[in-house]
């Protein structure tokens, strides 16, 4: 099985290529082995005492991927990000009804950084072959305080649509959850080309309207108009079915016997559709509240 999403593509376990059976096959799996009297393996006259300070154990010592080894990690990066986020909320200045757009500059500033930051660290992470818990848990960390000071400035002007965006996007996990499990559902090769081809088809058009509002041309995809529901729509619904593929990674990798430390992309793939969720249904709730 091959990935189309590039969080999972980087992972060479996952991606196995297939032996004459049409089955994955791992490193090791398939190989020849020397068998007893062949040289190499068993002849006692090749036996050495191995190099000093060398390791004894392979990184497949540390066991296979589990449900409970992705479950503790993404509790694990969600919790840096719910703990980054209020954080940025309670350590800011205070704003109100009354505060002026310059008392808003270092929430802004936050706002940038952790946006930016987050980005970069999230490209890393998708490509990178390796996956690396200190750069997810960075990411978190990062997307902890963009997130923090956007739901601030939301909360300030459409007060409580933080608290029903928080609730729906765990009921989306929860009810995607459900779905997946109940309906049986199953990715195909084509379902994962078209979600990851909407995914950058929209953070395309994000960028290209974020640079176009610098020269004043307002494409209305922020709006609150019918444009900006049918994008934050859309988004959420898109945010649904990276979930769909999260959990179909999960539940391959567990079958495959992936190592453990993949369980860190898991969780990191997790937290970015969460939070994908989270801030398309944040701009809904702003757009109907404000309606």
């Amino acid at each position: 099985m091959q990935s189309n999403n590039p969080v999972f593509r980087r992972s060479a376990e996952f991606n196995g290529s297939s032996n004459a059976y049409g089955n994955q096959t791992y490193a090791g799996n398939g190989a020849a082995y020397p068998g007893y009297g062949q040289q190499g393996q068993s002849d006692p006259a090749t036996w050495g005492t191995g190099t000093p300070g060398s390791p004894t154990h392979t990184e497949a010592s540390a066991g296979p991927m589990t449900i409970d080894s992705v479950v503790q990690k993404t509790a694990m990066t969600l919790g840096v990000v719910i703990v980054a986020a209020l954080a940025t909320w309670i350590l800011t200045p205070t704003v109100d009804a009354t505060t002026g757009a310059a008392d808003l500059g270092p929430l802004f500033a936050l706002v940038t950084i952790g946006s930016l930051g987050a980005f970069a660290l999230s490209m890393v992470n998708s490509f990178k072959r390796l996956i690396s818990p200190a750069l997810v848990l960075a990411f978190a960390a990062l997307e902890g305080v963009a997130l923090g000071g956007i739901s601030k400035v939301f909360n300030l002007a459409y007060p409580g649509v933080v608290t029903g965006a928080v609730v729906g996007t765990f009921a989306a996990f929860a009810g995607t959850l459900a779905a997946y499990k109940v309906f049986d559902i199953k990715v195909g090769a084509k379902f994962r080309m078209m979600v990851m081809a909407a995914v950058f088809g929209m953070v395309g058009l994000s960028v290209l309207a974020l640079v176009l509002s610098l020269f004043g041309v307002d494409l209305g995809i922020y709006g609150n108009g019918g444009i900006g529901v049918l994008f934050s729509l859309a988004g959420l619904v898109l945010g649904v079915f990276m979930l769909v593929l999260d959990f179909d990674f999960v539940e391959q990798g567990i079958a495959n016997r992936i190592p453990e430390r993949e369980s860190w992309r898991a969780a990191f793939a997790m937290t970015v559709s969460l939070v994908w969720i989270y801030t398309n249904l944040l701009r809904l709730l702003a757009i109907f509240s404000d309606n």
